[in-house]
């Protein structure tokens, strides 16, 4: 089984822009939908989406942040991120976010009214492709 490294996985993910991203209900059950992640992947294991304050996935990441991104790219490659999110509502941090790209769902960029960030920090990542696969812990070994 051959490997890849973290910094061999975000070349390949600079070209993914979609993924799918899975949150937690209230009731126990899961919701998946698509979300660009604006191609901001120097990827070490965070992950930066727009969304609205009103959305269902802002009212289920704030009762269970976990969260699971789902990616999948050329040449059979599928990656599998599991994290929790962190609800971003500074201005200031939108702008180093921010790709135009994003205006056609957001009209007026960073000054969209009740737009909020999504900050998911992975913590585990798994991947396939053929007859690669594997898996990264990007968890903090605490020290002790």
């Amino acid at each position: 089984m051959a490997t890849i490294s973290l910094s061999g996985l975000a070349k390949q993910m600079k070209e993914l822009d979609i993924c799918m991203m899975i949150t937690n209900t209230k009731r126990g059950g899961m919701n998946c939908r698509p979300m660009s992640n604006n191609r901001d992947v120097t990827y070490k294991g965070d992950s930066y989406f727009f969304t609205y304050e009103q959305s269902a996935k802002i009212k289920e990441l704030e009762a269970n942040p976990a969260v699971c991104l789902s990616f999948e790219g050329k040449d059979e490659m599928y990656i599998s991120v599991a994290g929790k999110a962190k609800l971003i509502r500074k201005k200031q941090a939108f702008g180093e976010h921010w790709q135009d790209s994003l205006a056609q769902w957001f009209k007026d960029g960073i000054d969209t009214k009740g737009m909020v960030l999504v900050h998911v920090k992975g913590s585990a990542i798994k991947y396939w492709q053929r007859e690669k696969q594997g898996s990264i812990s990007l968890a903090k070994k605490k020290r002790g």
